[in-house]
């Protein structure tokens, strides 16, 4: 199993609808909005990196108002 983080921008006033969607988007396990550099973070996991990268490309970033989005994989070093 595969878990990121992934950091949000979006466009001005979007941040509570962005998050609110992502969160029912099969994969995503938290999604808040948040102050800062980005708007919005987002816990998700997938089986492999494939899937992970198909969940970000295919479903976060086609979410409306997303401007740029960021992908963070945990490491357990």
């Amino acid at each position: 199993m595969v878990h990121a983080y992934i950091l949000i921008q979006t466009e001005v006033g979007k941040a509570a609808s962005v998050a609110a969607e992502i969160a029912g988007i099969p994969g995503v396990t938290t999604s808040e909005d948040v102050t800062g550099p980005y708007d919005v973070i987002v816990r998700a996991a997938a089986d492999n990196v494939d899937q992970l990268g198909q969940l970000v490309v295919a479903k976060v970033q086609n979410v409306e108002g997303i401007t740029r989005t960021l992908t963070c994989p945990v490491v357990h070093l």
